[in-house]
């Protein structure tokens, strides 16, 4: 019971920590789209990369402690990056432009999948000591 104690409470510390990198996220998305009448399916790439690059910092740093260094970490996490980016852009299309939702609606929805999924490989794999 103490491991799955232990595993939640670092995922709520990965959630706690992603909805920062989420602001910035969302912050360029809603920017791009409504400031610049950016296609919404291209902010949502735009902001996801900021996103990223927040996350990296603070999860490296703060919840998962690692001491894996930034050569080996960095190419990990632009691979789990990279995959959450993909996985990103072909839900918001299906989302958006095949099924007419409101992109924030499709964004909140598909950041809900990501984030499990950004957790485990993340955790198993990016910063594992």
């Amino acid at each position: 019971m103490r491991i799955g104690a232990s595993l939640l409470r670092q995922f709520v510390g990965f959630a706690a920590v992603g909805s920062i990198g989420l602001a910035g996220h969302y912050l360029v998305l809603t920017g791009l789209v409504e400031l610049q009448s950016v296609d919404p399916v291209a902010a949502s790439v735009a902001g996801f990369v900021v996103g990223g690059l927040i996350n990296y910092a603070l999860n490296r740093r703060l919840v998962f402690r690692s001491d894996r260094a930034h050569s080996a970490a960095g190419p990990r996490f632009l691979a789990v990056a990279a995959s959450g980016l993909v996985i990103n852009g072909a839900l918001m299309t299906v989302l958006v432009d095949w099924l007419e939702i409101y992109y924030l609606a499709a964004q909140v929805t598909v950041t809900v999948g990501l984030t499990v999924w950004h957790f485990a490989l993340n955790k198993f794999w990016t910063f594992r000591g």
